[in-house]
């Protein structure tokens, strides 16, 4: 049994950090509090498919009726849209919308079934069009989804003339559904001590964190600005580094929930980092993530050039692991063998313990998280 971490809790100055590079998390809760609240009331609405979970997980799920639920989750990929307008390459972009909806889809432990799209462009592009396109359909072939509808608005004066050719930008957003019986729905509740925590690996930065990757990074905003290739990145730019597709989850639950195993949580590691394991509807439960893979280069040229302290690091970005299995420990090792048919670097990085304070901690790196922070102990 591992015992949670010891030691007086301690803050270091911040160089860098995701608020200054432009995204306030902790100066978003209270408004992002007040509206989720206000929201709250709507679920009495509907005369058919009411909401079967309160908001907070990654995805809700509606009742149907006969046992049966629809999860729906909706997100957008963030700046690296910023990143793919300065290269003129779009082709990624479709597959990280559809990887950040249906990752999202499947911790509830839904199966992916369609997704619709949404696109603000400044006027008509057939190159952006035509790229986004192409990702969606890989995107939809990966997530084994169809994408049956969407949206295009002409927005110019909605988006902003980006350098250096004074170009407006656009922006995407994605809806996805998926189908799961009500019984089967999973939210963390049967979390327990012992349990064990079984990480998949990301591609790399995925769609989070990127404001401040290109804050760091960057030299500028236009292509230029993303041509560097340093020895760290093995011969990719920068701006190729930033635009790897954001992995997709979809196969890797799919065989597990096929084989009948329940996963006692299913966390999709966005921005937040490990502290998304905090969302696990189990109380008095903490994690211990002491087994850790080294993390892609990316982000330790990062860490390095913007000197950012780890507690940043961890709370910005994922650091190598885009998704999370909770299992009990008497199903590790089949879940292991299963997710590895698929995933060969699927490991155990860590278990569940006991923890009224519910914190995340990582010995490896000496950090402790709580709510919505990292502290070095």
């Amino acid at each position: 049994m591992l015992a949670p971490l010891k030691g007086k809790i301690v803050n270091e100055s911040k160089p860098v950090s995701y608020a200054e590079a432009g995204v306030d998390v902790a100066g978003l809760e209270g408004g992002l509090g007040r509206l989720v609240a206000r929201l709250a009331g709507t679920a009495a609405f509907p005369r058919t498919g009411r909401p079967a979970l309160p908001n907070g997980w990654f995805a809700n799920v509606l009742d149907l009726g006969g046992g049966l639920g629809l999860a729906i989750s909706t997100d957008g990929v963030g700046t690296k849209v910023l990143v793919a307008h300065a290269l003129r390459r779009y082709e990624t972009v479709g597959i990280d919308l559809i990887a950040m909806n249906v990752n999202d889809i499947l911790c509830v432990g839904a199966e992916p079934i369609a997704l619709v799209d949404y696109v603000a462009i400044p006027g008509p592009d057939d190159a952006l069009l035509d790229g986004f396109a192409e990702g969606l359909v890989e995107g939809a072939r990966q997530a084994r989804i169809s994408i049956p509808g969407g949206e295009i608005a002409q927005v110019r004066e909605l988006l902003r003339a980006h350098e250096p050719d004074g170009r407006e930008g656009f922006d995407v957003v994605g809806t996805a559904v998926g189908v799961v019986p009500l019984e089967r729905v999973t939210i963390g509740a049967d979390v327990a001590p012992g349990d064990i925590v079984i990480g998949l690996p990301s591609s790399g930065i995925h769609s989070n964190g990127l404001t401040l990757a290109r804050r760091v990074l960057a030299r500028g905003h236009g292509a230029e600005a993303y041509a560097e290739r340093p020895d760290e990145l093995g011969g990719r730019s920068i701006g190729e580094e930033m635009l790897v597709p954001t992995r997709i989850y979809v196969r890797e639950v799919m065989a597990l929930l096929d084989a009948g195993i329940r996963p006692r949580a299913l966390v999709h590691i966005t921005g937040d980092g490990f502290l998304n394991l905090l969302r696990v509807a189990a109380r008095g439960v903490g994690f211990v993530i002491d087994r850790l893979p080294p993390a892609q280069p990316v982000f330790g040229l990062i860490q390095t050039r913007g000197g950012i302290s780890a507690e940043e690091m961890f709370l910005s970005f994922n650091m190598g692991i885009g998704f999370c299995i909770v299992v009990a420990e008497a199903d590790a090792d089949r879940v292991l063998g299963l997710t590895r048919e698929i995933e060969p670097a699927a490991q155990a990085i860590g278990r569940v313990v006991a923890d009224d304070l519910r914190r995340v901690q990582l010995p490896q790196r000496g950090l402790v998280g709580m709510s919505k922070t990292f502290h070095r102990v």
